[in-house]
C-alpha cells in the first residue's frame, strides 16, 4: 500500500489550484495546527462528506507482558477516533474489490468522487481570488 506524505498532498495541491508551493505548506501546517488545537482542547472536528474527529477516553486496564507473562497496569489515556463520512465511504467502496483493472486504487478517487471534489475545489478557489 502507497503512502502519501504530507509533502505529496501539498504538491498535489499546489499543481490543483496553481498556487505557490510554500504558500500551500503554510495553509497545511497552519490547518493541522489548528486540527491538533481544537483536539487538544477536547473540541470534536467535522468536516462534512470527510469525516469526524472525536476525542475518546480509553479506561485503564491491566495488560501482560508477552516475554515475563507479568500482569502491567495500563494507564488511562485518550486517543483519537475518526469516523470516515459519506464521501470518504464511497471513494473507498468504489476502489475496494471492484473488477476495473485497478482504475480506482491506489488513492485514486472515482471520477464521480473527483469531480465533486474538483467542482468544490473550483468553487472554492474562485471565491478566494475575488476577495484579493
Amino acid at each position: 500500500m502507497p503512502t502519501t506524505t504530507k509533502k505529496d498532498l501539498i504538491d498535489m495541491v499546489a499543481d490543483a489550484t496553481d498556487q505557490r508551493r510554500t504558500t500551500v505548506k503554510r495553509t497545511v501546517q497552519s490547518f493541522l495546527d489548528h486540527v491538533i488545537k481544537e483536539l487538544s482542547e477536547g473540541h470534536r472536528i467535522e468536516f462534512r462528506d470527510f469525516g469526524v474527529f472525536e476525542i475518546r477516553d480509553r479506561a485503564p486496564r491491566m495488560a501482560q507482558n508477552p516475554k515475563t507473562l507479568e500482569r502491567v497496569p495500563v494507564p488511562a489515556k485518550k486517543t483519537i477516533k475518526f469516523k470516515s463520512g459519506r464521501l470518504m465511504k464511497e471513494a473507498l467502496e468504489q476502489g475496494d474489490g471492484n473488477d476495473d483493472g485497478g482504475a480506482s486504487r491506489n488513492g485514486q478517487l472515482t471520477a464521480e468522487v473527483k469531480a465533486k471534489a474538483e467542482a468544490k475545489t473550483e468553487s472554492l478557489v474562485a471565491s478566494r481570488n475575488g476577495r484579493e
